[in-house]
């Protein structure tokens, strides 16, 4: 039964993905003839309108046939008309469904920084571009010590991303360990964090130098799997009983970025403490929420 309820859900998420990104393309393409600004934008609502009725039939298709339980707690005070910096912890590929469930039509579509590679992923890398989701290169530390170039391509990525999402509604999403939670990493790593990665500032720091001024708030988000952390088969197999988040409103850290006497380096030394102490925070929550009863 498990197979056949993968099966099932696998077809209707593929059909309901080729029924909604062909129409996504027409409108992207029609939007990229336009030669007034003001239609172009006019574009984005129906863009987004299409993307969130992708989201939404996804999301109540596994809601309604794997049994899965999700407890949201402080999504009470979020705006639909909002600017947000959006930063969770990131343990499976499950998290963004869970994200798109909390989130969809409750704030702005969530705008989340890829890898170049995922492009060419077939319908959703079209979608993706169409929907003016930022590739990026993902360089490591040392690929950009030995070529600086890398670096300051994605800096000039994201501060064209930031450009584009001014003028339009956004929620800009970062999962700020830079890659999934498994034992091996946090070993390899030596975190100081019992069920968290370190963070990586750098890009939240690119986002709030590139837009700071027009977001409207920083949302925390802390996922747990209290059951373990699933695969999507895991989730679409119905053995995912329960999944809890908790949203947190914070305020814009943006101030901790400008450079006093003290310089740069200076800066960003101070806002990846900043970072460290809401690691902190968080790696405290997720220990309640996977303990909770």
């Amino acid at each position: 039964m498990s197979l056949l309820r993968v099966a099932l859900i696998l077809l209707v998420v593929v059909a309901s993905t080729v029924v909604h990104v062909v129409p996504l393309l027409v409108v992207a393409l029609v939007k990229a003839m336009l030669p007034s600004q003001r239609l172009r934008l006019a574009c984005n609502s129906l863009l987004t309108g299409i993307a969130e009725s992708w989201i939404a039939l996804n999301t109540w298709l596994l809601g309604r046939y794997t049994g899965t339980r999700v407890e949201v707690s402080g999504v009470e005070a979020v705006q639909l008309d909002g600017h947000y910096l959006v930063l969770a912890n990131h343990q499976s590929w499950v998290d963004i469904l869970v994200l798109q469930k909390v989130f969809n039509r409750r704030i702005p579509l969530l705008r989340f920084f890829l890898k170049r590679q995922l492009f060419w992923v077939p319908l959703l890398g079209l979608a993706w571009w169409a929907l003016d989701f930022p590739f990026m290169g993902r360089h490591t530390r040392a690929e950009i010590a030995r070529n600086p170039e890398l670096g300051r391509r994605d800096m000039e990525a994201t501060r064209r991303a930031c450009e584009k999402f001014r003028s339009i509604p956004v929620s800009v999403m970062n999962f700020v360990e830079g890659t999934r939670f498994t034992d091996e990493k946090h070993a390899r790593q030596s975190s100081p964090y019992r069920h968290l990665l370190k963070p990586k500032a750098g890009g939240v720091a690119y986002v709030l130098d590139a837009m700071g001024d027009a977001l409207h708030g920083l949302l925390d988000v802390t996922i747990a799997y209290p059951g373990g952390r699933p695969t999507m088969i895991d989730l679409m197999a119905g053995r995912v009983p329960l999944i809890r988040v908790s949203v947190r409103t914070r305020e814009l850290p943006a101030a901790l970025l400008a450079q006093g006497e003290d310089g740069e380096r200076a800066a960003r030394a101070r806002f990846q403490q900043w970072m460290n102490g809401l690691w902190q925070d968080k790696d405290a929550e997720m220990a309640r929420l996977l303990d909770a009863r």
